[in-house]
């Protein structure tokens, strides 16, 4: 399966654009969308998932038009909106169930397809409450497993891990990597941690536009040898700041540990994909 995105650009108005000149190829695995908030993460998934129509360019799906046929990507997608709601009155075995219909899944495995997935997002024991009742961590994870239902081959999800505590961020990371042998999974997040234990491949976004795509290792590189490491008093930051990327500060024993970009550094530091995150948003 190969999800293809050609010169795709989104204009709201006459200055203004949501995504410019975007393109990019995938194959089965995870795609770690990251950007910060308005960098067009949102744009490009809702138009992936064909809710929104492009303003240029062409999205193929194995050679397929989605654009002038969004039912062919509409058959494979599972998609976790940013701003996805429930109906509070329904439990969860009920809510699944409405949207199994919704999506036109149904069949004797059903029943055994919403149990293995509550089970596996850890709702088992809740399914039977309303959902209004459900805390903020306890909806999105309904919302993952509506995303799940039809056993999709193109998964999207927007801020997926928004209010889940760090023990089902793990479980979610899990769930993701069993299902990514076979499927085109892109994981959108402005949050670096999201993303740096589980893509196979990570795509940097801001204001629209593709800074780098490319294998997690290979992205980090980017900033290898210009990442320093510097202590100084506080009254001394403000000026640095001017000058200087800052990654990261950490008070220590009356200093501030900087860590920062210097690309004349020749430096030997440890590099994370935070470090080239922000080295390539902040200096683009």
């Amino acid at each position: 399966m190969v999800l293809e995105i050609k010169n795709l650009s989104k204009k709201y108005s006459r200055e203004k654009y949501g995504l410019q000149n975007y393109s990019l190829l995938l194959e089965p695995g995870i795609l770690g969308l990251l950007g910060p908030n308005g960098a067009g993460k949102s744009t490009l998934l809702k138009m992936i998932a064909t809710v929104s129509t492009p303003t240029e360019g062409n999205i193929q799906l194995d050679g397929e038009d989605i654009v002038g046929h969004p039912d062919v990507m509409r058959a494979q997608l599972g998609y976790l909106p940013q701003d996805f709601g429930v109906y509070p009155n329904l439990n969860a075995y009920e809510f699944l169930n409405y949207m199994a219909a919704m999506k036109g899944v149904g069949g004797g495995n059903l029943k055994k397809r919403i149990e293995l997935l509550l089970e596996g997002l850890n709702l088992i024991e809740n399914a039977k409450r309303p959902i209004g009742t459900y805390s903020g961590g306890m909806k999105q994870r309904v919302g993952i497993a509506q995303a799940l239902l039809n056993d999709p081959k193109v998964i999207l999800f927007d801020e997926p891990t928004v209010g889940l505590d760090p023990q089902e961020r793990v479980r979610f990371r899990n769930l993701i990597s069993e299902l990514s042998d076979d499927a085109i999974v892109i994981l959108s997040s402005h949050i670096v941690s999201d993303i740096d234990t589980i893509a196979d491949k990570v795509a940097i976004m801001k204001e629209g536009k593709l800074l780098a795509h490319d294998d997690l290792h290979s992205i980090i590189d980017v900033v290898k040898g210009k990442i320093a490491v510097t202590s100084m008093n506080k009254e001394a930051l403000a000026d640095f700041k001017e000058k200087y990327i800052v990654i990261d500060t950490v008070r220590k024993k009356g200093e501030i540990e900087v860590r920062y970009v210097d690309v004349d550094a020749s430096s030997e530091e440890e590099v994370t994909l935070e470090d080239a995150y922000l080295y390539l948003t902040e200096s683009n």
